[in-house]
This record gives structure tokens, sequence and C-alpha cells, in this order.
């Protein structure tokens, strides 16, 4: 089965008791089977919406990745 392995980043503004907060993180992501194939063929850089789960790497972690199960490119002015 292929898989890609990949980090994602994200940066958005959030409302948090009426105050504007500045959000960024990056997390861990993995694609495998079909979906590998055309993600591993997506321009790095782009805007991206993702659809998956979090789920523990190993059965023994406390990290967490992100397995992606689809996604779309997204224009700037929607995020």
């Amino acid at each position: 089965m292929p898989i890609v392995n990949a980090v994602l980043q994200h940066r958005s503004q959030q409302m948090e008791a009426g105050i504007a907060r500045l959000t960024e993180f990056e997390v861990s992501a993995v694609a495998a089977g079909e979906i590998s194939g055309r993600f591993n063929a997506t321009p790095l850089g782009g805007l991206y919406e993702f659809t998956g789960f979090l789920n523990k790497k190993s059965r023994n972690s406390k990290s967490l990745v992100f397995h992606i199960i689809d996604f779309r490119a997204v224009p700037d002015s929607s995020i």
C-alpha cells in the first residue's frame, strides 16, 4: 500500500471571548492508499482543506498523526 508522510501547517485567526487570537500549528499527517498518489502530486505551499481523522502514531504512542481521507485546494480569499 502506498503511503505519503507530510507535515501540515495551519494559520488562522479565531475569536475567543470576543478577542481575536492568532492560531498557528503544525501536525504530522499521512495519506495512504489511493489518495496518496493525488496528494504526492499536489504542489507544496498551496492552501488546502483536508478531511480526515486524528489517531495515535502507534499503539503505545502519545503523539498524534492526521490521516488524510480527502483534500481540495481552496482560494486565498476563503481562509
